[in-house]
């Protein structure tokens, strides 16, 4: 029994023995890591652009001071209406008044007050309520029916909130802004957008040079303010885009310099003082290129030049191309008339022109505008002393260009350039501001009654209705 315990105990032994022997020298050895939780991968953009987060814009500031400037205009007019029944059989007619409702913004404490021409016009009363809920009666100080801007007055009691004007010209196309005024009666209301385009004109005569912008505006925010989110002035609020006569998307203000230029004359000489270049011509594009036959698709292209005008004097010709003007780049027609619109008789602008394949810079000294375009007859402008004297007349303005639609009709009556126009209307007339003036008052059921000295010496009346 000993000998089997022996030879079990030895064989144990050996097995572990051989076993360990292995282990050490002969199986290969294992490397054990300890894991942990792996960290987050960092996940990285494809894009190398900087991922920042988005800050709205703040308006607050902008709001609150602009709110509190911002007025709501009221005009009470008279008129006559629609008979009754018992105004029929009494043979009278009842006076009734008709309201209507705008904004304007205060530009200084004294109670100066801009606002739009139409929303003014043909008033018999007018009411100012502030936003603290005071009202006071204006007075019209003047205005000035093409740009739409007029400038009232009101006294009170206290220095009143304004707003300042901010350079129009440095406002950029997708710059936020806020419309602030009084639509539909709501007053005190803020909208905000963008600057959607600058130098947009809506008459198609490149007259105009609005601000377009996407904030919403609405029948009562004409003469109100259109800030920007510091509530500097770069607008007054004149006009939307709309079939429906409600905002549809687009809305139009008078920038802010040439309304500045219009109020400013209005307080120092009672009118406007408008400063004109002495051109006339069209934007470059490709088809209009190719017609003129030139390589250049891009500036204003002069057609002509106004006689004695300061387009003139400073030899811009027939067929220069006009790039810049003070150093702003000009692509459209209205481009220019903004830029224009902004300046007053006397001052001088800087143009680059492009003449014959080389830029050149020339100083213009902006003059008065001379010159008109009248109805059925063409281009006329104040005739000089030696014009009168030709024709031995006592007063009167020149036609410098037919009306293209009717020139052969006056050529076959003797009339053409040079001739002599002396009453409009029987309206004697001097000037082309007389002239402006006869056709203003004229009604729209009245004829058009010329008076002119044709080509040898006649005296002969024309009438159209």
């Amino acid at each position: 029994m000993k000998k089997i315990l022996s030879l079990v105990l030895v064989s144990a032994l050996g097995g572990a023995l051989t076993l360990g022997a292995y282990k050490v020298f002969v199986e290969p050895k294992s490397e054990f890591v300890l894991t942990t939780p792996a960290a987050t991968p960092a996940f990285l953009p494809t894009s190398n652009v900087n991922n920042l987060a988005y800050e709205a814009p703040d308006f607050t500031v902008a709001a609150e001071n602009a709110v509190n400037a911002v007025v709501h205009v009221k005009n009470v007019s008279i008129s006559s209406g629609q008979m009754s029944l018992q105004d029929l059989f009494s043979g009278r007619t009842t006076p009734r008044a008709q309201m209507g409702t705008g904004s304007g913004v205060i530009i200084n404490s004294d109670g100066y007050i801009i606002t739009n021409n139409h929303v003014i016009n043909n008033s018999d009363e007018l009411s100012v309520t502030l936003n603290n809920n005071r009202t006071y009666k204006a007075e019209i100080v003047g205005s000035d029916p093409k740009t739409d801007i007029a400038l009232l007055k009101i006294d009170a009691d206290e220095d009143l909130p304004f707003v300042t004007f901010a350079d129009s010209d440095q406002a950029k196309i997708g710059e936020w802004v806020l419309a602030v005024g009084n639509p539909f009666n709501l007053t005190s209301t803020v909208t905000a957008g963008i600057i959607s385009a600058k130098a947009r004109d809506l008459s198609g005569t490149s007259s105009q040079s609005f601000i377009q912008t996407d904030a919403a505006v609405n029948p009562g925010n004409s003469g109100g303010a259109l800030v920007n989110t510091r509530g500097e002035l770069i607008g007054i609020n004149t006009a939307i885009s709309s079939q429906t006569g409600s905002y549809i998307g687009y809305s139009f203000a008078v920038p802010s310099n040439i309304a500045r230029r219009v109020i400013e004359d209005i307080m120092e000489f009672g009118n406007v003082q408008n400063g004109i270049l002495g051109i006339s011509g069209g934007s470059l594009n490709s088809e209009f290129s190719d017609k003129l036959g030139i390589n250049d698709t891009q500036g204003i292209y002069v057609d002509s030049v106004v006689e004695e005008s300061g387009a003139e004097k400073a030899g811009i010709k027939k067929g220069d191309i006009i790039k810049e003007i003070d150093n702003v780049k000009v692509s459209k027609f209205a481009d220019l008339t903004g830029h224009i619109g902004a300046k007053r008789v006397g001052d001088v602008v800087n143009l680059k022109i492009s003449r014959d394949g080389s830029l050149k810079t020339i100083n213009v000294t902006l003059t008065r505008n001379e010159t008109l375009t009248l109805p059925l007859v063409g281009r006329v402008k104040n005739a000089k002393h030696e014009d009168l004297k030709r024709f031995k007349a006592s007063n009167g303005i020149k036609i410098i260009e037919l009306d293209e639609k009717y020139a052969d009709y006056w050529k076959k009556n003797g009339v053409k350039e040079g001739t002599i126009i002396t009453s409009i209307n029987d309206t004697k007339i001097n000037s082309v501001d007389d002239a402006q003036e006869a056709i203003k008052n004229k009604s729209a059921y009245e004829p058009l009654r010329i008076e002119l000295i044709n080509a040898n010496g006649e005296k002969e009346r024309y009438n159209f209705r």
